[in-house]
């Protein structure tokens, strides 16, 4: 087995596992549940979860928690928390007894906002949130000192302890840690750290009225909990400077190291959590879980695998400078597992009717169809043939162009594990529609192969009309049809109106009655589908196409 190349994070590592500043190797996933997970939090997932598991190959002590950055009562829920833990385990990482929650540590912040406090490094203070912002100056101009700024240790104590207490409304003071607001850098510039919030918490319920922000919970949480290598997309990388403040300042266990690396950036992609929020309130899409959708439900819900987003996040790296990966690497990854191991299956979107007219009328037989046909061990299943069969509508042409090598008036072609049949009539509407073929087939083509050696040019694949599944077919495509949809004014306006169509009445092999969703399997010559989770029932089966065979988007650009 080939070593996995090492990439900047992992070089660091190794670098202080080989000089001794760490005994065990500990990561962590810290989301905020606001919201469901998207495809940009698989690379996080992957690379935290990742690390500790490679480690722990090796013989290293390693863990990876999962811990949930909750401090913002007025937009979490217990519907994101549970959706991310599934998310988490269906990507096939496990964060055994470490799951955590920044609330756990509510008590313990207070009292290091207080030990701030008492060090004359921290404030309370009474300007809004509009002049905050207006003190704090620009890239070229030095911020302004808060009037409230030089406050005496005992009053700002008072006073923090009466913001916990709930004597002031929200917005009435801060708690602001005392940095330097003459800082290049503007996150120093006396960041605010405590606000008041009159809001239930989903865990502690009215416990609380002040909440921690994030740049003063997330290092004291990695502190708190041994993390040894905090690893941060790179939007966080200004903010590295007050992490290391923050460690510095407060009497916690441990000094993390947070190391930045690019985000995820997928063309004809949309990432912000506003935006994808956007999508679910214009009911552009029918949720969260739509699976055109970005978000790891949505994904998972179309019929991605967990092997296949492993292998594009392990494929594309970490990197320490942001640049965009084609969402064509995704869906190549996806093909490569799908075309490894998805079971084969027949299944005819738009069908046209098909009349044998010299079988049987009341025959029908059982024909032997291989699973997959590189993978023998996959075995092979029974697919019924009578008289009457559907075939896709898209396999005949009445006048053959040149290149046409399907079925065609006077044509012979192959049914697939079938027979060779011939088309001799079509029957139309009074407007002119084909409804019906009328065809001719050679008994002793039986299993698709003629005695003779006669060879015929095309192959086409079909359903039996007297046993076919009826069922509704979504042939879901990208959702943005412009690569950089959130670099445009107006993101919506590339929304591709073709994102979605449907097939209500495709009809499918008996075989079929038998998935379930999650499992893959191939509409041969059609593409990979899925049941789909949501809508599907017994009687009415909702087949969701996750990819097609062939990049159809490359050849569009061509």
């Amino acid at each position: 087995m080939n070593e996995r190349p090492r990439d900047f994070i992992r070089k660091i590592i190794d670098a202080d596992i080989a000089s001794g500043r760490h005994a065990e190797i500990v990561t962590r996933f810290p989301p905020e549940p606001n919201g469901y997970l998207h495809i940009g939090h698989a690379k996080s997932i992957c690379l935290n979860f990742g690390i500790a598991a490679e480690y722990g190959e090796k013989g290293k002590n390693t863990r990876c928690h999962l811990r949930f950055d909750d401090t913002n009562p007025t937009k979490e829920e217990q519907e994101y928390i549970d959706a991310i833990k599934e998310d988490v385990r269906w990507l096939g990482f496990d964060w055994g007894e470490h799951l955590y929650h920044a609330s756990d540590y509510f008590e313990k912040l207070y009292g290091f906002a207080v030990e701030l406090i008492e060090k004359g490094l921290a404030y309370v203070c009474e300007l809004s949130a509009e002049e905050i912002r207006a003190y704090r100056g620009t890239l070229t101009e030095p911020g302004r000192e808060s009037p409230w700024r030089d406050r005496p240790v005992e009053e700002n104590l008072d006073l923090f302890r009466r913001m916990r207490a709930g004597e002031f409304p929200e917005g009435a003071k801060v708690l602001r840690a005392k940095i330097d607001m003459a800082s290049g850098n503007l996150n120093l510039r006396d960041p605010v750290i405590y606000r008041i919030m009159h809001a239930s918490h989903p865990r502690t319920g009215d416990q609380w009225c002040i909440y921690p922000m994030y740049d003063f919970t997330h290092p004291i949480s990695d502190a708190l909990e041994g993390i040894t290598h905090s690893l941060c997309t790179l939007e966080f990388e200004d903010h590295r400077p007050l992490y290391d403040w923050v460690l510095e300042h407060v009497s916690v266990p441990c000094r993390p190291r947070q190391i930045e690396f690019a985000r995820l950036n997928l063309s004809h992609t949309v990432v912000s959590k506003r935006k994808l929020l956007k999508l679910v309130e214009n009911g552009v899409v029918s949720g969260w879980d739509d699976p055109r959708m970005p978000t790891l439900s949505g994904m998972r819900r179309r019929g991605y695998t967990p092997a296949a987003i492993r292998d594009f996040c392990e494929r594309i790296g970490v990197a320490k400078k942001d640049s965009t990966v084609d969402v064509e690497l995704l869906e190549h990854c996806l093909r490569d597992d799908l075309n490894e191991n998805a079971p084969r299956r027949m299944a005819v979107l738009d069908p046209l009717k098909v009349v044998i007219t010299n079988y049987p009328e009341d025959q029908e037989e059982e024909l032997i169809a291989a699973n997959h046909p590189k993978r023998p061990e996959m075995g092979e299943r029974k697919v019924p043939f009578c008289r009457e069969i559907y075939i896709e509508r898209a396999d005949f042409m009445e006048e053959p162009v040149k290149k046409f090598k399907r079925l065609a008036p006077g044509r012979e072609v192959r049914l697939r594990y079938a027979y060779f049949i011939t088309c001799d009539e079509v029957v139309k509407d009074e407007s002119g529609e084909i409804v019906e073929l009328r065809c001719s087939y050679a008994p002793e083509t039986r299993g698709g192969n003629a005695p003779d050696g006669r060879k015929v040019k095309g192959t086409i694949h079909w359903v039996s009309a007297r046993h076919a599944i009826r069922a509704e077919v979504r042939l879901y495509d990208r959702l943005f049809n412009r690569p950089d949809p959130e670099a445009e004014g107006d993101f919506l306006a590339c929304v591709n109106p073709d994102s979605l169509e449907v097939k209500a009445e495709a009809r499918l092999e008996p075989s079929l009655a038998a998935a379930r969703p999650g499992e893959n399997c191939q509409f041969e010559r059609n593409g990979y589908f899925c049941l789909d989770s949501r809508d599907s029932t017994p009687e009415r089966p909702v087949f969701n196409r996750t990819v097609t065979l062939r990049d159809t988007w490359g050849k569009k650009a061509g």
